[in-house]
């Protein structure tokens, strides 16, 4: 084989590297054709920021308990995890230390007060990110003062 010939196999060679290369990078870069009209992530609306006090009232289901209003104040704790404290005003519980779950627009609000008495509040924050609608069931009978209330409410933050 002369030598021009066998530069001529490796600047071809070179090439068809080159091109393979540059194919694949630009391939592994581009987005399916489904999501270019998608916007970028950083373009996404941010999560609903649940911190700072939030404040209704909740009406049982069974017509011989007293509707009672909450006010919550949410605040991520010294490991970032968020909590809340309450004040009540039920017959069935006092002031309650909150533990904070945030799924998406789903957020889940339990706790006890310091007489055992439970409650948990689960509900979904509107696209204003200012309402939640929300369930809640008490179990108060470690005090005495109520066995279990069930019910519904809004909280909407301040």
């Amino acid at each position: 084989m002369t030598s021009k010939a066998f530069s001529s196999r490796i600047l071809l060679l070179s090439l068809l590297f080159l091109g393979a290369t540059i194919g694949t990078a630009s391939l592994c870069s581009a987005r399916p054709a489904d999501d270019q009209n998608k916007p970028s992530s950083s373009a996404h609306k941010t999560a609903t920021d649940f911190t700072g006090t939030w404040s209704g009232t909740f009406f049982s289901k069974h017509a011989n308990v007293a509707p009672f209003a909450m006010t919550v104040v949410i605040n991520p704790d010294s490991h970032g995890y968020l909590i809340g404290a309450s004040t009540l005003d039920s017959d069935c519980l006092k002031d309650v230390r909150l533990e904070v779950t945030v799924r998406g627009p789903q957020i889940t609000l339990a706790g006890s007060d310091d007489e055992g008495d439970n409650i948990t509040v689960r509900g979904t924050v509107d696209g204003t990110g200012t309402m939640l609608k929300a369930n809640y069931i008490l179990n108060g009978s470690a005090s005495g003062r109520c066995e279990t209330d069930d019910g519904t409410g809004n909280l909407a933050k301040r």
